[in-house]
């Protein structure tokens, strides 16, 4: 059975379709890269997965006790704001309903410090965010994923803006981490993410999907843009 069913999803934003009835199923051990051009509803995608948009029609079934680690754009993440890496990582901790004056508790923290050691960037713990490059910063919001211990991993747009060693950097990590979760990214990079996913998901509003192997022709996929 699935861990994600998405069956003929469509959204609205007032008259503007978003999303024309998606149908998507992500299972164990999924790669999967969901590819499309600016405004495809790439972002729209991963909110309705994460409960953040109520789609018009249709429905997402996430399975019991599944839990989701959400890595958003890094440029999308206030790096100004005055905290350490560690605390940073240390957010995704944090309960869906937190009380006010919420305490950690050591498996919290022995959590950040896994998540650390994994991603090799214990030697970053006392930074401040704003004094990391885009691929550290990267790497401490997979970290804060990671924190929440998930089945699934989504990530949107992991590494734009990012240069090429850093790009590489990212999705070697990624694949180690596919040895234990599922990962579903969304990107408009075709060419960086071939050589990663195993499955291309092309959306344009509507959905086509593609197992990635030899026979993929990529200039088909840009057809569908």
């Amino acid at each position: 059975m699935a861990l994600i069913d998405i069956n003929k999803l469509t959204v609205y934003y007032n008259n503007y379709v978003a999303l024309d009835n998606i149908s998507l199923q992500v299972n164990k051990n999924d790669y999967i890269g969901i590819i499309g051009p600016n405004g495809s509803g790439k972002t729209t995608l991963l909110k309705s997965i994460l409960g953040h948009i109520t789609p018009n029609t249709g429905t997402v079934n996430i399975q019991p006790n599944v839990t989701i680690g959400y890595v958003p754009q890094f440029a999308t993440f206030n790096s100004e704001f005055p905290i350490k890496v560690f605390d940073t990582i240390l957010t995704g901790a944090l309960p869906p309903k937190m009380k006010l004056f919420h305490k950690y508790n050591a498996t919290d923290y022995n959590e950040v410090d896994l998540a650390m050691t994994k991603l090799k960037i214990n030697h970053l713990a006392n930074k401040q965010i704003n004094q990391l490059s885009g691929g550290q910063l990267q790497k401490v919001l997979l970290a804060r994923a990671l924190v929440t211990k998930p089945n699934i991993l989504l990530l949107d747009e992991p590494t734009a803006s990012l240069d090429t060693d850093a790009k590489e950097e990212i999705y070697n990590i990624l694949s180690d981490l596919n040895k234990d979760l599922t990962i579903v990214l969304v990107s408009h990079d075709i060419s960086i993410i071939k050589h990663n996913v195993k499955t291309f998901a092309c959306l344009n509003k509507t959905l086509h999907v593609h197992n990635n192997d030899d026979t993929l022709d990529l200039e088909h996929i840009q057809s569908i843009f």
